[in-house]
């Protein structure tokens, strides 16, 4: 028997078919899965305090050349700095030292090469010189070369004034009177003024040796020309004359004047103070102590023309005495 089939049939036949084996093949791929998840190895439980209490392996892996940022083109080798091993290894570090801040006005270690100075105080005489001349007051100024923070070399100009004292002067007037002196109204004297200073011009070596933001303390001694003056006077009336007339006032009159020539040498301790860890000026004080090789002229009447006249040979005696000075270094 034979049967017959149509075109439409045929086609609900291969609609099914196809059907089937999709659900067919979609149902072994989801037991194969089953089956490989249920065959698969579980992972192990993680003990944390076990991982806590390892050891850490800090080595460094073997594929890390000089850093994890960088590749094998940029690892150095040991060879390119003349070492012993050919291992790759990073640049040796770089060495620093101090910064250099050479130029025109400062030095290699920072401080100035140039210094000024100027201040004033007071003298002291000692030894003999304090025989003759009282305490008095002084000035100074000068300019230094530093060639570093701690070696200096300062020219320095000096003016140390001194009185004369009561019973020297009491002795003059009394050999002035018996030679006769006279003031300008041609009476004896009665009165009898003097003063004394040593002008100098010296070269100082000075030595920081020690030195702070703030405070700094230094040695300083020297040599240089010492010029000495005695001058003594009488009181006068003066006169003078402006667009508004003549007039008179008190003025006094050289009598005699004396000079001496000298070498000398100073030394001294000195302190600074700088007011501002920003600035460069500083206050200081020193002392000093100052001695003169002066040339020694004997007591002299001169001759009948006055040649030789020397009344006062503390003048030219060796001067010894202590300045002390406070001003300001910039």
């Amino acid at each position: 028997m034979q049967t017959k089939i149509t075109g439409n049939r045929l086609h609900r036949i291969l609609g099914h078919t196809a059907a089937v084996t999709f659900l067919a093949a979609a149902g072994t791929m989801g037991l194969h899965a089953q089956q490989s998840a249920g065959t698969a190895a579980s992972l192990p439980p993680v003990n944390l305090k076990t991982s806590f209490a390892a050891p850490l392996n800090l080595s460094a892996p073997d594929d890390l050349g000089y850093s994890s940022s960088t590749g094998s083109a940029e690892t150095a080798n040991a060879l390119d700095f003349n070492l012993n091993s050919d291992a790759s290894q990073p640049p040796p570090r770089r060495r620093y030292s101090h910064p250099n801040y050479n130029d025109s006005r400062t030095n290699s270690d920072g401080s100035s090469k140039y210094t000024f100075l100027v201040g004033g105080g007071f003298t002291i005489p000692t030894g003999p010189t304090h025989g003759a001349l009282d305490t008095s007051w002084k000035i100074q100024a000068g300019v230094g070369r530093n060639f570093n923070k701690t070696f200096g070399v300062i020219a320095q100009f000096d003016y140390d004034n001194f009185g004369v004292n009561t019973s020297t002067l009491n002795n003059l007037l009394a050999i002035y009177n018996a030679l006769g002196a006279t003031d300008q109204n041609g009476n004896p004297l009665t009165q009898l003024g003097g003063n004394s200073h040593d002008w100098s011009f010296t070269l100082n070596p000075i030595v920081n040796y020690y030195t702070s933001d703030t405070m700094g303390a230094y040695v300083v001694g020297g040599a240089g020309f010492y010029h000495k003056t005695a001058n003594f006077t009488v009181p006068t009336i003066g006169t003078a004359c402006d667009f508004f007339g003549c007039f008179q006032f008190n003025a006094n009159s050289t009598i005699d004047k004396y000079t001496s020539n000298a070498f000398g040498v100073n030394a001294g301790l000195g302190f600074t103070y700088k007011m501002s860890r920003f600035a460069s000026t500083r206050l200081y004080v020193e002392g000093r102590y100052v001695y003169t090789f002066n040339s020694q002229r004997d007591f002299s009447l001169g001759d009948a023309n006055g040649n030789g006249f020397n009344v006062f040979p503390q003048n030219s005696a060796k001067t010894s005495y202590i300045p002390v000075t406070f001003g300001l270094r910039f």
